[in-house]
């Protein structure tokens, strides 16, 4: 495997018997990124992290952490890594200070200074000696994104990390994990917030039924996805014929509102349909993002 790879996997594979949970998903991280781990339910995303994380034992296939081979019997670089998966595991009857105290004396290393440093990076030290019980869904997922960066990780492994955080909250997150990326830190970002992974990562992969079946910088993914034109006219039926005979039209929707068309500018739409009679009530044009290009690459590997 490549050592410019903070993670690599390589060919890793999951069987539960006849299912085949994970197959050949061989994604590779590099350091200082944020990269989007993405899919729909079911697709594999989280027993893909349990095997990156030597918490499930692979059927085959091999991960690599700081060139270093991670399985659950061989795991001593996972103690460079900060990880977040699923909802954190929190004691309840003990406060926010409390619960970093505890893992803190898993690192004798850790300084006590860096329990108030990191209750402060996420926006917690005003509650700290409030306990987590009493804390709502958002200042859970804080507390656990605490806890992940506890030992100053520098590789950070996060699965959901925003879950039930207001608007605000979710900003302040994305901003502290590119401050972090900006440090050098790498991140293994899981969302289904498409929307969030957008806006936070640099490149992305996306699983479907165990299998990557795209992976690449999402200005890239985004690029390979054309906008579309929505058209609202009196006449949607002489529309669409019109729309029909430009060149490079593609993808031509009729619905009971607008017509929808891609591969064409809006310009070009308006100029075709004013010299064919047809007056637009409304144009709108639609930039593809990355929820669009998620539902194209699943729905065509369905």
């Amino acid at each position: 495997m490549s050592t410019e790879n903070v993670l690599q996997t390589g060919e890793l594979k999951k069987h539960f018997g006849p299912v085949k949970a994970v197959e050949d998903v061989s994604p590779s991280v590099k350091r200082g990124e944020i990269f989007g781990f993405v899919g729909p339910n079911g697709a594999g995303k989280t027993t893909t992290i349990s095997m990156i994380l030597a918490l499930t034992h692979p059927t085959s296939g091999e991960v690599e952490i700081f060139g270093q081979c991670v399985t659950p019997g061989q795991h001593q670089v996972l103690r460079s890594v900060g990880m977040m998966v699923g909802s954190p595991a929190l004691l309840l009857p003990f406060s926010a200070q409390q619960n970093l105290r505890c893992l803190a004396r898993l690192y004798p290393d850790i300084p006590t200074q860096r329990v108030d440093e990191v209750l402060e990076l996420v926006g917690l030290k005003d509650v700290a000696h409030r306990k987590a019980r009493k804390f709502s869904t958002g200042m859970k997922q804080r507390l656990g994104l605490a806890l992940a960066l506890l030992n100053k990780p520098d590789l950070l492994i996060l699965d959901e990390p925003t879950n039930g955080m207001d608007p605000a909250g979710m900003h302040e997150v994305r901003a502290l994990l590119r401050s972090l990326a900006d440090q050098g830190v790498t991140i293994f970002f899981s969302s289904h917030l498409l929307h969030e992974v957008e806006l936070l990562c640099d490149r992305v992969a996306v699983i479907q039924r165990g299998k990557v079946i795209a992976q690449g910088a999402v200005a890239d993914l985004l690029s390979g996805t054309k906008e579309s034109v929505h058209i609202t006219t009196a006449d949607l039926e002489r529309t669409a014929q019109v729309l029909r005979s430009l060149p490079g039209a593609q993808d031509i929707l009729v619905t009971t509102d607008y017509v929808e068309v891609k591969g064409v500018s809006s310009e070009v739409v308006l100029y075709n349909l004013v010299n064919n009679g047809v007056t637009p009530r409304e144009v709108a044009v639609t930039h593809p993002d990355l929820e669009s290009v998620f539902l194209e690459l699943t729905q065509k590997a369905s």
